[in-house]
């Protein structure tokens, strides 16, 4: 099992990320473009370890991308310039697996060290 099927394993959340991907998929090529780009980064760099937090972000970025594309706006005229940090901004107050990795190992090491 891959770790996108741990995250979004039931059948509600299949349906709801297939909803977004279709969402994806009819935005002008631009917005198509940035957005797999987008996800491709947010999954990389530490990845969403939270259904929650995965449908608000990407619902989110669909969101703006949907207006924006209607406004007739350019995707940097939505995230900026640095589309890295709108991602890295996005996902400050989400717990990452980074943040998981990164508490599991000081636990264990702390139990390893009498401490709890």
């Amino acid at each position: 099992m891959s770790i996108f099927e741990k995250i979004i394993g039931n059948r509600k959340e299949k349906r709801e990320w297939k909803a977004m991907e279709a969402r994806a998929k009819a935005l002008p090529l631009e917005y198509q473009n940035a957005y797999k780009a987008i996800k491709e980064y947010l999954w990389s760099s530490g990845g969403l370890s939270d259904w929650e937090d995965i449908k608000r972000i990407f619902g989110g970025i669909l969101d703006m991308f949907e207006e924006g594309a209607a406004d007739g706006r350019k995707v940097t005229d939505l995230t900026g310039e640095d589309v890295a940090a709108f991602c890295d901004e996005l996902l400050k107050d989400t717990v990452t697996w980074h943040d998981k990795y990164r508490e599991k190992l000081n636990k264990k090491i702390g139990q390893n060290n009498g401490e709890v």
